[in-house]
């Protein structure tokens, strides 16, 4: 709390100091092939996925930010996660055990969808990888089951892959080196394989990047691949296709799952820092991942008003885990209680199809577009856990760390338990329709028939048999307003819903999520800045939480409640300084919602804030053009206190990072950049374990960049 009059004040001072400024003429620093920098949000830009209408940010009656590629690498976003942290209310994370963790508007985990170009995936896919391959981040405020599928009650990120374009030719690549021995090199061609004039043009694309780290953690080490392959053919001038594969390939040795918290475990919860960089799994611990994505896309032009889309895709991924995973001091804290011995193979594939078509028109003389299709997916997941106690203890000043299959209960090989196939079949459609110059309407619907078919791999009994089926099928939509009151400026209204399946095999019907949100989008001073802000509130209901009546069964009767406040913006201050910054404020809190606590006693949550949401979430970044060749920057980011626990006894103190950057051009085509993160060296924690434990951010780190494009 103690940082938001700073940051603040120094937005105010540079705002009102913006007035006294007449004219941009000098953009920040580039290199051949690389595309300026364009002041603002860019409101013009395409929504991405928040709309299949192809609206721009500024039309779409919705809360939407995009990270494009200059952002990315003008913030130093080293993976996808982190440029999600650059939009306006995100709080990302990737704690093991749940691919990657999101806060937002009150909302987490499942309620927050995580897409890969478009694709709704496993939640496991999630966990960060390199940046180079990804063009962009998007985010969709609020309930939008309309367009991604079941679930997003919170919202919707979306990480688009690099793909094949136009030009000729075009190459880049990276080195970097920093500390902890965090390397990478990474390299992209973009290449025509047809000669000018050919009946039929090719193109293709090629991105590979290569990741190595000791980690902050003690004997954590980490080795990454990720490569994306595109082919894009323009068969006729109204007919293209673009084949599309990725592979990612991502090692972990003793992945760190966290610090144990001091006791007592009240109030706000401390770490012993001295001890900060402890590894408490075993020597053997790993993680590994490898994902096999294959798309082929085809446009097609069918007129100059007419157009349609289809996606065929496959994907084919398998993970592994072999970990000691949970860490609680004894009473007086002289050692470290070690246990949950944990194996596991999640193997997944999915295989799909989205078909779109987009028509304009005209209704009774209005201007109108719409947008429709359907979409099919079979997604097949099947789990082969170990699951152990495996208690031991450890002193934390010195201690052997140990194997895996030396402790009690573990072996070696999988043994399959349940195979989830879940099918979903949807319809939807979409409008925007101008009722004047300044106001249109947006509409849309979806439906979704969703089948889940459990397969059981171990002794079949009443309760476990082999075969269990459920089914659904939720009907979601939104409608929303936006009135254009200036050529420069609008404002919107918009209600949406969602819905969301239970988890596991209960044989519930779906939770509902609703959200009414307000708005603005707007230019200021001459276009030298722009700004969005957002007001809403959004409900979930009908989830599961435990019967009072008995704590051996769920019934779906919980309700949750956020209401918040997003302002994004950015501004020119003189020609050669730039202001941007984001701020979100939440109130979430659950309005029904019981559990057993550690007694075994069904308690009432009403009232409490979920765990993991800070209710305030701010960015600041300055950028400042020296001179032709040399360029600087600094940026902040505070994150709010947060509950470790749902009865809001224990908390994990709020955080606020420092970073700076300076880069110089060393001629047309290379740029060197040094970077330094968390410059205070703040021990914060991103996250909080339920047992409860920090996983703790990353220390101060300094790295070293070399970037060149031809």
């Amino acid at each position: 709390m103690k940082h938001i009059p700073l940051l603040a004040s120094l937005c105010g001072c540079l705002s009102v100091s913006a007035w006294a400024q007449s004219s941009l003429d000098l953009a920040p620093i580039t290199i051949d092939g690389e595309q300026p920098v364009e002041p603002g949000l860019a409101l013009d830009q395409p929504s991405g996925m928040a709309s299949r209408l192809g609206l721009s940010v500024r039309e779409t009656p919705a809360s939407v930010a995009v990270a494009n590629r200059n952002d990315i690498e003008r913030r130093g976003a080293q993976n996808f996660q982190d440029a999600a942290n650059t939009l306006p209310g995100v709080n990302a994370s990737a704690p093991p055990g749940f691919g990657g963790f999101v806060s937002y508007r009150g909302f987490t985990s499942s309620q927050i969808t995580q897409m890969f170009n478009g694709v709704n995936v496993s939640g496991g896919l999630a966990r960060p990888v390199d940046s180079w391959i990804y063009d962009r981040v998007e985010l969709l405020g609020g309930p939008s089951s309309l367009v991604n599928g079941a679930g997003s009650v919170g919202g919707s990120l979306n990480y688009v892959t690099k793909l094949a374009d136009r030009q000729e030719r075009a190459i880049e690549g990276q080195v970097s080196y920093g500390s902890y021995d965090t390397t990478q090199t990474a390299f992209g061609l973009n290449h025509a394989l047809s000669e000018a004039g050919d009946q039929v043009q090719h193109y293709a694309r090629l991105d590979v990047s290569h990741n190595t780290s000791n980690g902050y953690i003690d004997r954590q080490q980490r080795d990454a691949w990720s490569l994306a392959f595109s082919l894009l053919s323009d068969l006729t001038p109204d007919l293209s296709h673009t084949l599309a594969l990725e592979y990612q390939d991502e090692h972990e040795d003793s992945p760190y799952w966290g610090t144990p918290v001091l006791n007592p475990k009240a109030g706000e919860l401390k770490i012993d820092k001295h001890n900060r960089f402890n590894n408490y799994n075993v020597e053997d611990g790993r993680y590994e991942q490898r994902t096999i994505w294959v798309r082929s896309i085809v446009d097609y032009r069918i007129n100059d008003s007419t157009s349609l889309r289809n996606t065929l895709y496959h994907l084919d991924s398998q993970r592994d885990y072999r970990n000691l995973e949970t860490y609680q001091y004894n009473a007086d804290n002289s050692a470290v209680n070690r246990s949950t011995a944990y194996q596991v193979r999640h193997q997944g594939k999915q295989n799909g199809n989205q078909f779109e078509l987009r028509h304009d028109s005209s209704i009774f003389g209005l201007d109108s577009t719409w947008s429709g299709g359907f979409e099919y997916k079979v997604n097949r997941t099947t789990n082969s856990p170990l699951n152990v106690k495996a208690a031991n203890s450890v002193d934390p000043n010195d201690y052997q760390p140990g194997h895996f299959y030396d402790l009690p209960g573990t072996r070696q090989g999988f043994v399959a338990d349940k195979t989830n196939e879940a099918t979903t079949q949807a319809l939807f459609v979409e409008n925007r329709l101008a009722l004047t110059d300044q106001l249109a309407l947006l509409t849309g619907l979806r439906y979704d028939h969703i089948e889940l078919d459990v397969t059981n791999h171990r002794q079949v009994t009443p309760s476990n048999p082999r075969h269990l089926k459920r089914s659904w099928e939720p009907v979601t939509g939104r409608v929303g307003l936006t009135y254009q009151f200036l050529p420069s400026a609008n404002v919107y209204v918009q209600y949406s819903t969602a819905a969301e399946q239970p988890n596991g095999t209960q044989d519930f019907d779906v939770s509902t999520g609703k959200q009414w949100e307000v708005g603005s989008k707007f230019d200021y001073l001459d276009g030298r800045g722009s700004a969005t802000l957002a007001a809403y509130r959004i409900e979930r209901k009908d989830f599961a939480v435990t019967d009072p009546l008995d704590p051996t069964l769920s019934i779906p009767v919980g309700q949750q409640t956020s209401k918040g406040i997003e302002v994004a913006s950015s501004l020119w201050v003189t020609p050669k300084l730039l202001l941007e910054g984001n701020f979100a404020w939440v109130d979430a809190q659950y309005d029904e919602f019981t559990e057993k606590n550690a007694a075994g006693v069904v308690v009432s949550r009403k009232g409490n804030t979920p765990t993991n949401v800070p209710d305030r979430v701010g960015n600041l970044w300055l950028t400042y053009d020296l001179a032709p060749q040399w360029q600087a920057g600094v940026d902040a980011r505070y994150v709010a206190a947060v509950y470790a626990d749902t009865a809001n006894t224990m908390t994990v103190p709020s955080y606020t990072l420092y970073g700076t950057f300076l880069t110089y051009k060393l001629d047309s085509h290379t740029a060197i950049t040094g970077r330094v993160r968390n410059l205070t060296n703040e021990v914060y924690a991103e996250f909080v374990h339920a047992s409860p434990a920090y996983y703790l951010g990353t220390p101060r780190t300094f790295e070293l960049a070399v970037q060149s494009r031809f």
